[in-house]
């Protein structure tokens, strides 16, 4: 089955699974059953690799992401929903899934967090009023319903996630939310609207965490770690606090006039501290194979990053050029495509643990 990937994201690594597929293929002994990605965003690498048949473990310290994964990467089909069915006398005629979608897109609004702070309402611009409220609409009820026992936390995470994917769609920003348009574009008008899930039912028992990278590597082990850590100085936190806090839904209180809320900065956004964090992962994994995204505009040379990966075994490498992340189409960028490295190393060495 294609699918596709619902949420822009920078340094997404969907253009290139087929680039990361033939590196599988090169590395592979067959006997690999645990894929592990570490920075896993919105998660198209464990999806891939889910549908492939490896048990997956997923972690990203961005709550959003947790969320998407969360539904992608541990639930393998569609929830019945059965009790929210019962309780609101959801037509049980057809796939039960389609009828849980259409009664939460037919949900009135409300006026919560979201369209007090990120619609005109609240003199942002991110959303139209009406797709602010139809969020905060289900996103309040989501939550009710959480608590109350009328849905199940895989039911709520399933709906979240296709939540965050068509609140994205309709989103009136350049792709990114460090700022949104100052006039509402065409696609950014379009209703809001849930759609059903793509999900895989190939393996069971893969596991999503919502944890710091570095603290995970200490307490799981697997066959293939799959490394694609923040590149370059840009926060993940920043590009996309509108969809965590959307996520999280906490009230947090928001900065200036984009409505930036508080985030955790990222060691790998940092050369020094990304070589130090990187060399961490590295010396305490406990894997067959590692496997490392990075491109040649990354804060970290190629040389240290070989050096690093040198510590556990000999290095191997392959690239793909390809066309780079561009966040809107007025700025102008030094280059067009970038080179993606994927440093490979067969474990050897043992690990410092």
């Amino acid at each position: 089955m294609v699918y596709l990937t619902a949420v822009n994201y920078i340094g997404s690594k969907y253009s290139l699974l087929g680039f990361l597929d033939h590196v599988y293929g090169r590395i592979s002994d067959g006997s690999e059953k645990v894929f592990c990605d570490l920075f896993a965003g919105t998660g198209a690498v464990g999806r891939h690799f889910k549908r492939r048949g490896l048990r997956v473990i997923a972690n990203d310290i961005q709550y959003y992401a947790y969320a998407l994964n969360k539904a992608y990467i541990e639930i393998n089909r569609p929830p019945a929903f059965k009790e929210l069915r019962s309780r609101y006398e959801i037509a049980r005629s057809g796939k039960s899934i389609d009828a849980a979608i259409e009664f939460l897109n037919n949900l009135s609004g409300a006026k919560g967090f979201i369209a007090l702070n990120y619609s005109p309402a609240g003199d942002r611009l991110y959303y139209t009023e009406q797709n602010a409220e139809r969020a905060d609409a289900i996103r309040q009820s989501i939550k009710c319903w959480l608590e109350d026992g009328i849905i199940n936390e895989q039911e709520y995470f399933y709906i979240l996630c296709s939540l965050l994917e068509a609140i994205d769609q309709v989103a009136n920003t350049a792709s990114v939310y460090g700022a949104y348009l100052k006039k509402f574009k065409a696609s950014a008008l379009r209703p809001l609207s849930l759609k059903p899930l793509e999900l895989s039912d190939k393996v069971r028992q893969c596991k999503v965490f919502n944890r710091d990278a570095n603290e995970l590597i200490e307490e799981i082990e697997c066959d293939i770690l799959y490394l694609d850590p923040p590149y370059n100085h840009r926060e993940y936190g920043a590009n996309y606090h509108v969809l965590e806090t959307i996520a999280r839904y906490d009230d947090p209180s928001l900065n200036g006039v984009t409505g930036m809320r508080n985030y955790p900065r990222s060691r790998y956004c940092r050369r020094n501290a990304a070589l130090e964090a990187l060399e961490h992962l590295v010396r305490n994994a406990k894997a067959k194979h590692i496997l490392l995204s990075y491109n040649d505009e990354g804060v970290m040379s190629f040389d240290d990053v070989r050096k690093v990966l040198a510590l556990r075994g000999k290095p191997r490498i392959f690239k793909k050029p390809y066309s780079r992340f561009k966040a809107d189409n007025g700025r102008q960028y030094k280059r067009d495509s970038t080179i993606e490295y994927v440093h490979h190393v067969r474990v050897k060495h043992a690990a410092a643990w």
